[in-house]
């Protein structure tokens, strides 16, 4: 069996994040395997081979921000996709003590 690759890692964690829910970079670069990996995590999103499958519009930054260059459409493409999930957000903001995965 061979070892996923980082990216595969990466993609993997973010398919744990449950709709109505957000996850931050660092903490899918942790759950990637490397807490160092935040501005790989976003790379690696900026690469979604799976747009309608893997849910990166579910990963903000560490303050709750949403992605300035959202790679599928723009920050507001990824406020309507969080909003249709229930997720409240305000001036681009995401409140992580309510949304935050767990």
């Amino acid at each position: 069996m061979t070892e996923k690759t980082l990216y595969e890692k990466i993609y993997d964690s973010v398919l744990q994040i449950p709709k109505g829910k957000v996850a931050t970079y660092g903490q899918i670069a942790v759950m990637s395997g490397n807490r160092n990996y935040a501005r790989i995590v976003g790379n690696a999103l900026h690469k979604n081979p799976a747009p309608g499958v893997i849910p990166c519009h579910r990963v903000v930054n560490a303050k709750g921000r949403l992605a300035p260059n959202f790679a599928f459409g723009g920050v507001n493409v990824q406020k309507q996709m969080l909003e249709s999930e229930g997720v409240i957000v305000k001036d681009n903001m995401v409140d992580l003590e309510e949304y935050q995965m767990r």
